[in-house]
């Protein structure tokens, strides 16, 4: 009975059974929220169970791509590092714009007094170079992924020395971590269906409809920049129609991304639909954990929206040079966010010092940010996820055609 059952829903695409375990999750929280709080396991669990293979998959796999890799052998990562740094500086240009042609004003009121930001763009840096240079093992174990990346590279390159059967040894191993991985994403479907039962019963829509302004104008941004802006790079990259990869990338990195509110948790997740795609496994072994840690669209646009709301609050004027250098300074800040307690929220009073904002006022702003968080913190995970695989895969293309 169980076999036939499991062989029937295996049959349905996983997309479908997530929407399922989407709907069902919405049904609890609504009409059984005493049942939500119990089904919040199978959320945990899942996004526990992605976060502990993550970092394995990026060690293992990144030491094998490199060991591996021929002599000569080119791989697209500078394309892609430019597309990441495009990418991200026009979301933080388009929440300026975006934020000046609909200003939203705040009650600050929240208090955010228990967490502290970083003091400057300085600070950022730096937290980023010494988590390069972090002990491999701490890596591993706190989810250090600029750590991970950088030591699975100097172990990657020094293994190219090594003989055959070692590399094969890492290579089988590196093989069985990815079958481990497509065992745990089996299961998104039970874990979607306890992180939105828990998170609508948790949450409920109340808090957030008070500062519904601000949260259309952040959500809007993401959706321009996902729907608009990132095509057009990707046009500009592959000359032919970017949708179908676009809808393809939200659909099978975006959603997952969503609901785990983790780019960390989505990493194995964007490996497998990169295989699915049929990109190179050299280049998206590499850019795909890069891309977690840097390539953040979304937390540009969080930082700029929330930097400029609390710059309208306040009834400062604005010069267009200043908000071009609030969207270079976004732009970066969003890249060293994943090396800051908090991710891009505590980046805001950084953007804030800009314009002689005191942290006082700065962090009520962040307060503010962490009561919309459960559908911002979403929305720009899902954009900064999909897009590692969107513009991954828009540099393989355009190699392949520039090869033909």
């Amino acid at each position: 009975m169980f076999n036939s059952l499991f062989s029937a829903i295996s049959k349905i695409s996983l997309v479908k059974q997530i929407l399922v375990g989407l709907i069902l999750g919405c049904i609890v929280a609504l009409y059984a929220p005493d049942l939500a709080g119990r089904v919040a396991i199978f959320g945990t669990l899942f996004v526990g169970a992605l976060k502990a293979i993550a970092p394995i998959l990026v060690l293992v796999l990144i030491m094998s791509a490199l060991s591996g890799q021929k002599r000569g052998v080119k791989t697209n990562m500078k394309s892609i590092i430019y597309l990441y740094i495009l990418g991200t500086f026009s979301a933080a240009l388009i929440a300026v714009i975006a934020s000046f042609l609909y200003p939203v004003s705040l009650k600050l009121v929240a208090n955010a007094a228990d967490v502290a930001p970083p003091n400057g763009i300085v600070e950022v840096l730096r937290t980023l170079a010494l988590n390069v240079v972090d002990n491999p093992v701490h890596a591993l174990m706190t989810g250090n992924y600029i750590g991970i990346l950088s030591w699975s590279i100097v172990f990657g390159i020094a293994l190219r020395q090594a003989s055959e059967s070692t590399k094969e040894v890492i290579q089988g191993f590196s093989d069985a971590v990815s079958k481990a991985v497509r065992w745990v994403i089996q299961l998104a479907p039970l874990g979607i269906f306890g992180l939105v039962a828990d998170s609508i019963s948790q949450n409920g829509i109340e808090a957030l409809i008070s500062y519904g302004k601000l949260l259309v104008l952040l959500i809007g941004c993401m959706l321009f920049v996902a729907l608009v802006i990132n095509p057009l790079i990707v046009f500009m990259t592959i000359r032919q129609n970017p949708y179908p990869l676009v809808f393809t990338c939200l659909r099978e990195s975006g959603i997952y991304a969503f609901f785990t509110r983790s780019s960390a948790a989505n990493i194995p997740v964007n490996m497998s639909l990169c295989k699915k795609l049929g990109l190179d496994p050299d280049t998206y072994s590499v850019s795909i954990p890069l891309g977690a840690t840097v390539n953040m669209a979304g937390a540009a646009v969080t930082i700029s929206v929330l930097a400029l709301a609390a710059v309208h609050t306040l009834g400062i004027q604005v010069d267009i040079w200043t908000a071009l250098l609030l969207s270079i300074m976004s732009a970066g800040g969003a890249c060293g966010a994943s090396g800051v307690a908090g991710g891009s929220l505590l980046l805001v009073p950084m953007a804030c010092a800009l314009f002689g904002i005191n942290n006082d006022i700065a962090m009520q702003v962040v307060g503010v940010g962490f009561i919309i968080g459960v559908l911002q913190d979403s929305t720009e995970t899902a954009l900064n996820s999909s897009t590692d695989v969107l513009f991954t895969a828009a540099a393989d293309i355009a190699a392949r055609k520039n090869k033909n």
